[in-house]
């Protein structure tokens, strides 16, 4: 039996379309082993977000090529769409696919074994006008299942590459989205997690079939308990995006909602659509419709002219949000972008400053967020054994509102809604008191009138 060995960096997309492109070589027969073990094929999943992601993922490149000379290593994902030619010079690669026709993978591999040539298959993405559908029916090792909605973007912030590597706004068809939904749950999976490139800005490129409708309509489906989207933009929570949060019992109580700056003139530099003030209303709005909800948050520090009055002006504003927990980058030159062009770029220093006090502030909003919680019962779905102690009969999982819980239990509990007391706060993770199993959801969350 030929095997497949997978490494994928990145974001959560790359891992959906990693387990896809898993799919399509089980059903060709591939058995699949660890990537540290020789395999027959190679398949390297890139991110190029960052300069960082570039380099590890040329390191990953090289590590699959010396575990075993003589295997295909095919490369796909972001950096493979851009840099083509920079990771076909690395000798010992022998596919690049980048972010499209990852259906044809296959017969691609089969190409390369009879004529062993190195096959460039990256085409021009900005031409891609159609959703690559990709169905994944269960996900290995987890309880969490990702359900990929969209594809590409059409924001073109300037320090982002991800146009460029992803391509134009593409929805996926609705009856997909929900078939494969079906089928998700019927592999056993409670939460499916709602995934994109642009996530919020589900149905832009179609007439009259929008987010909202989408969530409405995966609201019923039956056997699903837990809805939870991935990442949406502040100007995407529309007033009918804000109705289903408030009618749903399936939704999550959290939110991602990049900020990536909380000051005026640094959003307007980096071209985001949105000013502090606009931002903070629609917090405040979802706050009311979700009471308790966790809205978490990615901000960049350092960016091009931000100046020390700005960054301050952004943390007090930050702050000011209470963010269950803010996921902090230093900004990262990516050649191409407008912002990489940009004269006043901040000294690297001044950066991890930064950073680390943002980091800072994160941890201390994580435990105030965590506190408000102790005493009360919250549903969680055990995901693994505790890392911190295999033996030690805990388990961890996360709440609805993405409370990181340790609770005594079983690995038959795995995949199953629990009820858990908390019994204390912190900052990555939680305690709690198994209180009892359900397979059905306490009573629905009353609504908010708006």
């Amino acid at each position: 039996m030929p095997t497949v060995a997978f490494y994928t960096l990145g974001c959560k997309v790359n891992f959906y379309d990693t387990e896809a492109i898993w799919q399509l070589f089980k059903n060709e027969g591939y058995e699949q082993v660890d990537f540290e073990q020789t395999a027959d094929v190679y398949v390297i999943n890139t991110c190029t977000v960052t300069n960082t992601g570039d380099r590890k993922s040329r390191q990953i490149i090289r590590r699959a090529i010396r575990r075993n000379p003589d295997a295909i290593v095919a490369v796909t994902g972001c950096y493979a769409q851009t840099s083509p030619a920079e990771i076909l010079a690395i000798p010992g690669v022998d596919l690049v696919i980048g972010t499209q026709s990852r259906d044809q993978i296959i017969p691609l591999v089969n190409q390369y074994r009879q004529q062993r040539q190195p096959i460039n298959a990256v085409r021009n993405i900005m031409k891609t006008r159609e959703f690559e559908e990709l169905d994944v029916p269960d996900f290995a090792d987890r309880t969490r299942a990702f359900l990929k909605i969209q594809e590409g973007c059409n924001n073109f912030c300037t320090f982002c590459i991800i146009p460029w590597s992803r391509g134009l706004m593409r929805s996926r068809k609705p009856e997909s989205v929900i078939r494969q939904a079906r089928m998700l749950v019927e592999a056993g999976y409670k939460e499916i997690v709602l995934t994109g490139i642009h996530t919020g800005g589900y149905g832009e490129d179609f007439q009259d079939y929008g987010l909202a409708d989408l969530l409405r309509d995966l609201d019923k489906v039956e056997g699903l308990k837990r809805i939870r989207i991935s990442s949406i933009e502040a100007s995407q929570i529309t007033d009918r995006v804000i109705d289903v949060l408030n009618e749903s019992d399936k939704l999550c109580r959290h939110l991602h909602v990049p900020l990536q700056a909380g000051d005026d003139t640094v959003l307007a530099r980096m071209r985001r659509k949105y000013t502090t003030a606009e931002f903070g209303r629609k917090i405040e709005q979802i706050h009311r419709a979700l009471p308790g909800v966790a809205i978490t948050t990615d901000v960049i520090v350092g960016f091009p002219g931000e100046t020390d009055e700005m960054f301050r002006r952004g943390y007090a504003f930050m702050e000011q949000m209470q963010f269950a927990e803010m996921h902090v980058f230093p900004y990262s030159k990516r050649t191409g972008t407008p912002a990489a062009r940009m004269d006043d770029q901040v000294d690297e220093e001044i950066k991890n400053e930064r950073v680390h006090e943002l980091i800072d502030l994160s941890e201390r909003m994580q435990l105030d967020y965590a506190r408000r919680f102790v005493g009360d019962t919250l549903e969680v779905i055990p995901e693994r054994t505790y890392k911190g102690a295999p033996d030690s009969g805990l388990m961890m999982g996360y709440s609805d509102n993405y409370l990181n819980v340790v609770f005594p239990g079983t690995e038959a509990m795995i995949g199953q809604i629990c009820r858990v007391k908390l019994t204390e706060a912190g900052v990555n993770e939680c305690k709690g008191e198994l209180v009892s199993i359900a397979e059905e959801p306490p009573a629905s969350r009353p609504a908010v009138n708006m």
